[in-house]
């Protein structure tokens, strides 16, 4: 079984670092009740399938305060997630969930620079893709990305904060790279677009510039005819949970659920003999992200009748237990029971 690595130098820590693709480390006093707490959501979590691959430790935040420091812990516990021996995203205080939600991101991350569309694994002898087929996936990854210093949320500089606050302003449909975390592609993209500075803004995989650029077609009005608005993708969102009158968004299809979570909620919805059709959100990531905050939902598989949230899998089993599911999909009066 795979466990939590118990760090306790700095070169420990460092040694770990350079040799995870993706880390998790924990800072933790042991007199701290919310770090037990995160410690045993760890251990769990090292041992799921989906974090295969993944480095998780800990380390006491005042027994190494080198490390401590330079990584701004100011209170525990905080938990760190690391790539390419950079801090690609944190999380302070007792909040699993969050931390979930987190990591499955850095992961899909991965995945998403890695490897073409429809691709799940490293081409045949497990050679990395050609630096200039990562960066036409990353591009393309959505209609409108930006490659930046930091996030939406945490610009890591002025320019980058002075275009996210113009494409917010118009209210543009958008998603984000740090370079930041990864100098191959920082490097790599300035050759491949002849383009020496960031941020760089891309539309449909063109680039249309860098701050200046964005600055000026924002003054004339003309950024608003380049960038696709947010309604459209919640035009989409609004068609697609009303699409079939039972929507379930899962990943993978009802054929070959991607998950345990969705496979479970398959075999509950056959067992019910409900007639319902399925969204795969792996194969579509603007959908994957926007339906968590259209619908204030932050996992998946999602249920939908006539349009309106039923829930997640422990809300569905729920209303099953207590013969309540039938009623709530709007079933047919012949059938009584789920069984």
């Amino acid at each position: 079984m795979t466990g939590v690595l118990n760090l306790a130098s700095a070169d420990e820590f460092n040694t770990v670092l350079r040799s995870a693709g993706l880390m998790v480390c924990h800072f933790y006093a042991d007199w701290v009740d919310q770090c037990r707490h995160m410690e045993k959501i760890l251990i769990e979590m090292a041992n799921l399938p989906e974090y295969k691959g993944v480095k998780f430790a800990k380390l006491q935040a005042e027994d190494v305060p080198v490390i401590s420091h330079k990584y701004g812990i100011a209170a525990v516990p905080t938990i760190l997630i690391l790539r390419r021996n950079q801090v690609v995203d944190r999380v302070e205080g007792a909040n699993p969930g969050t931390l979930i939600s987190k990591l499955k991101q850095q992961i899909n991350n991965i995945k998403l620079d890695k490897f073409p569309e429809g691709v799940q694994s490293l081409p045949a002898g497990g050679e990395p893709l050609e630096l200039n087929e990562r960066l036409k996936k990353l591009i393309n990854k959505s209609a409108v990305m930006l490659f930046m210093k930091g996030s939406v949320d945490e610009p890591k500089c002025g320019f980058s904060r002075q275009i996210i606050d113009i494409l917010r302003s118009v209210k543009a449909d958008f998603k984000t790279f740090d370079i930041l975390t990864d100098n191959e592609v920082r490097e790599g993209l300035k050759k491949y677009s002849e383009w020496p500075t960031y941020p760089q803004l891309y539309v449909n995989g063109k680039l249309i510039g860098g701050l200046d650029v964005v600055k000026e077609l924002h003054a004339s009005g003309e950024l608003n005819d380049i960038l696709p608005r947010i309604h459209n993708l919640e035009d989409r969102l609004k068609f697609l949970i009303k699409k079939a009158p039972v929507m379930l968004f899962m990943k993978g299809n009802k054929e070959q659920p991607q998950c345990g979570f969705s496979r479970q909620m398959v075999h509950i919805l056959n067992d019910c003999k409900v007639s319902y059709e399925t969204f795969d959100i792996l194969k579509d990531e603007d959908i994957r992200q926007g339906l968590k905050k259209f619908s204030n939902w932050p996992t998946y598989p999602q249920l939908y009748v006539r349009g309106e949230l039923i829930g997640g899998l422990d809300v569905v089993k729920e209303l099953q237990q207590s013969n309540q599911l039938l009623p709530a999909l709007a079933l047919s009066p012949k059938h009584n029971k789920c069984p």
